[in-house]
């Protein structure tokens, strides 16, 4: 009686203190399904964040399904056309999907591969498998909830958004939607980034396939001499810029400080997920409460159902993309009678034929197209546009992927909402064992903090890549940490542990995971040097590198986060402090160097690419006066970035430095610009003439040219791109006709800031870089980028008198109609 009892004290506060929130009262409110039909209160803050108090799993899931759909209906909308196989239908077949959901390279593609998901019954199996396998009771009533709450809003309220205004492909869904969804995500890094290479593969002779699937031009079924065997070494190269997650369009910072180095004794987490600004995969703020049961503030993904990074009472947590390689390849000895079978141990097995048919615009004839799929996954002819598998009278190639059997993300997301501690996250990374593609970061109340690459790998050690690779492993293994494995050994499949909650992934138990250290940080490296003082050795190949030259952003992050620590009595307004400190890394490195180049170049010229010879003497004092940070302010920063970006484009990594990397001194090598490198002075005579021909001056400051338009008008941007290594990421496309960088693609997005005084509630402050919604009439659309602009923050309202002291509070009661 607990949890009715304290919604209900919840909901009186709510009616003392504000008069607008009088429906609240209604005990209707507060017990969803009493009648059959679902409720929830949302309860709205400052820049439009919803709390959503249900009083059980279900009612949560349908006030987070609405508020999401208030927010980002357009773009949630679209998504779920993607997942049921309806691009091609209303978008047309050739056009691209906007890459939230897979890395399909047109909606035809995106087409076959979800709808023969759905066709097979995928996620419908993922769903009938009895948890901790599969997912849980109160996974599922939270997807029947938001399901439900999504169908509300439609029926309730009329779009405004002129993106989907009036749109035949927005309509009700169903919880099976939303679990094609979670699905989508947990094979974002396996099967959704071979979606071409899977639905184009075809076997070598035309006449194995059946009728109707007719080979599309440029497939192993069409005529032509017979596709070469992938080089090795070319393989290894294309794996490695395939799974570096420096080219990623999303990654993340993340750090937690320990009691020894705060003013109180308490942890410290600082949270900053770098994620696409446009489309499906953008977070989406929110409190979500069942009183007694679950009191959880923070981020999610879109169209999913619960936080996934943020922070409670006790305990605070972010993810950062994991450098894990998540599948494996088989290489298959085909049967000589049948392309269409392998051997395996001597005996043929038949590969598994999903013909699939997928709907074009109207009045266009339907496209049927078959998959082939095998006891180790699908077989397929391309893993991204480097690295070509082809199928051939002997050899193809199929992909595991052990997230295609995990549909457990929601139950880790609610596990880490009720930790307490940070042996609590650890526990229940541990049971749920649901992250496909991320570490975890956190730190608690008491001062721990952890570390852990607590992701869902195929169980692949040394020792089996070692006896079971084809040559084209052995170049792939120690490259990327991709396997090719023998297929024809039954042998060579992955293990299993016995603390996996699934075969064939590694346990918990073989997680590389570090605790309590003075600080623990990752920016998309490697475990190895989460502390540099604690590095982590040990660890399979597939989890990543130990002893590799790391990103400029992970050591700027490390040299940042490391004095921190040392010099201890760290505050929330240290982190913030952090976020926004804009130091360019690559900057100290090399902006002096480049300046006294730039000087001693005889007559202040170079000459360009084009062959012209450009005066750029006045770039050197730029470059010598430039404060070596990317703030709005900062002159000389866009002048360093666009030929920086240019120079490293042109030299080898190897001829850049003059002190080469040592794994004794991994945080301060490689250094030392070497001013003889190859391609130096035309890096700078092609940025000065880029920049001239442009009309932008050579010290204008970031913010002029690095910007987003909202509203008409021009939203100054700080931050920097990978290869500079600031720890505010921001990804812009170069336009010059625009102004310079007039869009940001993807960066920073939601960020937070957390700590703990003693008092029952956390000391947080947050930031949704983008805002709460992608509707230009939305008041929330622009809103905080405004203060993302300004380096202003958001005070977090967790507790029930901070929010409902809210100076904007709005208490709106949503509840089913039938």
């Amino acid at each position: 009686m607990r949890r009715p009892a304290l919604l209900g004290a919840a909901l009186l506060a709510v009616a003392a203190l504000t008069p607008q929130a009088s429906a609240a009262t209604d005990p209707a409110g507060s017990r969803p399904d009493r009648d059959g039909r679902l409720s929830a209160i949302v309860r709205y803050t400052e820049y439009g964040v919803p709390h959503v108090l249900a009083s059980d799993y279900a009612g949560l899931g349908f006030g987070t399904g609405w508020a999401q759909a208030a927010d980002q209906v357009c773009v949630l909308a679209d998504g779920f056309a993607t997942v049921r196989g309806e691009r091609a239908r209303w978008f047309g077949p050739d056009a691209a999907p906007d890459a939230s959901l897979s890395s399909a390279t047109t909606n035809l593609s995106s087409d076959l591969y979800f709808r023969g998901v759905k066709d097979a019954g995928t996620v419908e199996q993922l769903l009938a498998t009895p948890a901790p396998a599969g997912p849980s009771s109160r996974a599922r009533e939270l997807m029947r909830g938001w399901a439900a709450g999504w169908n509300a809003w439609l029926a309730q309220n009329r779009i405004t958004d002129p993106a989907c205004k009036d749109a035949g492909w927005v309509g009700p869904v169903t919880e099976l939607d939303v679990a094609r969804r979670a699905f989508a995500i947990s094979v974002l890094g396996g099967q959704g980034r071979a979606v071409d290479g899977i639905t184009a593969a075809r076997p070598p002779s035309a006449t194995a396939a059946p009728p109707g699937s007719a080979a599309p031009p440029g497939s192993a079924a069409s005529p032509g001499a017979a596709p070469a065997a992938p080089d090795p070494q070319a393989a290894a190269e294309a794996a490695r810029e395939f799974f570096d997650t420096g080219r990623y369009d999303h990654g993340s910072n993340a750090v937690a400080f320990s009691g020894a180095t705060s003013a109180n004794g308490s942890g410290l987490l600082l949270g900053n997920p770098h994620y696409p600004w446009q489309g499906g995969r953008r977070f989406w703020q929110a409190q979500q409460t069942i009183p007694g049961e679950l009191d959880v503030s923070g981020a999610s993904l879109l169209g999913t159902v619960a936080v996934s990074i943020g922070f409670n009472d006790k305990v605070a947590w972010s993810h950062t993309v994991a450098t894990g390689t998540p599948v494996a390849l088989h290489q298959l000895t085909l049967d000589p009678a049948d392309p269409t079978a392998y051997l395996v141990d001597g005996r043929a097995e038949r590969m598994t034929p999903r013909t699939v048919t997928v709907e074009g615009p109207a009045g266009s004839a339907p496209v049927t197209r078959t998959q082939w799929w095998t006891r180790y996954g699908p077989v397929l002819t391309s893993l991204g546009p480097g690295l070509p598998l082809p199928w051939t009278a002997t050899t193809a190639y199929a992909l595991g992927d052990p997230n295609a059997r995990n549909l457990r993300g929601t139950d880790t997301a609610l596990a880490l909402g009720k930790a307490r501690s940070v042996s609590g996250v650890q526990e229940a990374l541990a049971r749920t064992q649901g992250l496909p593609w991320v570490n975890t970061v956190a730190a608690d109340a008491a001062g721990g903090t952890l570390f852990t690459q607590s992701q869902v790998l195929p169980r692949i050690t040394d020792e089996l890549a070692a006896a079971c690779s084809t040559p084209l492993g052995r170049a792939t293994y120690p490259a990327a940490g991709l396997a090719v494995l023998d297929g024809s050994r039954g042998a060579c499949a992955p293990g299993s542990d016995p603390d996996a909650v699934q075969p064939g992934v590694f346990g918990p138990a073989r997680t590389p995971t570090l605790r309590d250290a003075p600080y623990a940080e990752n920016s998309n490296d490697s475990a190895w040097l989460a502390n540099a003082e604690r590095p982590l050795t040990g660890y399979e190949r597939i989890w990543g590198t130990i002893g590799t030259a790391r990103s400029l952003r992970t050591r700027g992050a490390v040299e940042d986060v490391a004095a921190l620590a040392a010099r201890g009595r760290l505050t929330v307004a240290d982190l913030q402090e952090q976020q926004f400190a804009h130091r360019v890394p690559a900057g100290d490195l090399a902006a002096a160097d480049a300046a006294r180049a730039c000087a001693a170049l005889p007559g202040g010229t170079a000459v360009a690419g084009d062959g012209s010879v450009v005066d750029v003497s006045a770039a050197c004092p730029v470059l010598a006066g430039w404060d070596r940070k990317a703030d709005t302010g900062s002159r000389g920063a866009l002048l360093f970035d666009r030929f920086w970006r240019k120079l490293t484009a042109a030299a080898p990594a190897k001829d850049l430095w003059l002190v080469p990397f040592s794994a004794a001194d991994p945080v301060r090598t490689p250094r030392g610009l070497n001013t003889s490198a190859p391609g130096l002075a035309r890096a700078l005579a092609d940025t000065v003439a880029e920049l001239r021909a442009a009309g932008i001056a050579l010290d204008a400051p970031l913010g002029e040219h690095q910007f987003v338009v909202r509203d008409g008008r021009r939203i100054p941007v700080g931050g920097g791109t990978e290869a500079l290594g600031v720890w505010d990421k921001i990804e812009a496309p170069w336009r010059a006709a625009g102004g310079g960088y007039p869009e940001v693609t993807h960066g920073s997005s939601h960020i937070q800031a957390v700590g703990w005084d003693g008092s029952r509630c956390p000391v947080a402050r947050t930031l949704l870089t983008y805002g709460q919604s992608s509707n230009p009439l939305s008041p929330h659309h622009a809103d905080q980028t405004w203060l993302f602009s300004r380096e202003r923050w958001v005070r977090a309202r967790f507790c029930e008198r901070d929010i409902l002291s809210s100076p904007s509070l709005k208490v709106v009661v949503v509840r089913e109609r039938r």
